[in-house]
């Protein structure tokens, strides 16, 4: 059934930053597709938000690292409304460990590498031919700052790397169909997940290169996830960085900025 609503799927959609990509995504008149793995009620609870708003969503379980799990939902989807206009990759798939370098083992880095790619690449091998019969579409992966960043995050520097430089190969292959693919790169934001790991110093921290002198909130990096996914002029295979002012503020204390002032 072809349907005129637009629609888009957001993988991991049930709590944090996806849920709140989602709420948004619902108040820009998509129906959308509330991805998640395991917590049912979460997922039907951010359903209910999108419309008691006036927006329409469904839920959508599937274990993302697993092609199968994927092709299921996707198949599905398109069974039932015709098409997938906007797909966010945004799940986290595996806790990254916090280990020092040396301390790493090898199972543990290459564990989070390969589990942050899976998600994405699944998703976007079952999505683009989707998108590509329509001739349109738009796909946005969900990176961190942590890809620049040295210290004892190697494993999950190292798989958003990696996530950054699939995406720029994404952007390349599905130009020529008329879907435009982008990355969004967040630094630590306030969510169930970061609190759990996040001590007062380190808060303190991320606080301290904030413009803002604040954690990036859900909502803060929903909204520009949202509107890359809507329409983001011509930005193609772009890394962007939406983190508060962190690069620049942390250059400013670190670089030689003064002697230009």
């Amino acid at each position: 059934m072809q349907h005129s609503t637009r629609i888009a799927l957001i993988s991991g959609a049930g709590r944090g930053i996806g849920a709140a990509t989602a709420l948004e995504m619902g108040r820009r008149g998509y129906h959308v597709v509330v991805n998640y793995l395991q917590n049912t009620g979460a997922a039907e609870e951010v359903v209910r938000a999108i419309e008691a708003a006036s927006g329409s969503a469904e839920t959508a379980q599937a274990d993302i690292c697993d092609p199968q799990d994927v092709e299921e939902m996707v198949d599905r989807l398109y069974r039932e409304h015709g098409r997938i206009d906007a797909l966010v990759c945004n799940a986290n798939t595996v806790n990254p460990p916090f280990e020092p370098l040396l301390a790493l083992s090898w199972s543990d880095f290459i564990g989070k590498v390969s589990g942050e790619l899976a998600g994405s690449y699944f998703l976007t091998q079952h999505v683009l031919p989707v998108m590509r019969k329509r001739g349109e579409g738009r796909i946005v992966y969900v990176s961190s700052t942590a890809a620049d960043t040295i210290g004892s995050v190697a494993a999950h520097s190292t798989a958003k790397a990696a996530l950054n430089t699939f995406s720029r190969h994404v952007a390349g292959v599905a130009a020529q169909y008329g879907i435009v693919a982008n990355t969004i790169a967040l630094p630590a934001v306030r969510t169930d997940a970061t609190t759990g790991v996040m001590n007062d110093q380190l808060r303190q921290f991320f606080q301290s290169r904030s413009v803002e002198g604040r954690l990036l909130e859900p909502e803060d990096a929903a909204r520009s996830i949202a509107l890359l996914a809507d329409d983001f002029g011509a930005a193609v295979g772009q890394v962007i960085r939406v983190d508060g002012g962190f690069d620049v503020l942390d250059q400013q204390l670190h670089t030689m900025v003064a002697h230009f002032e």
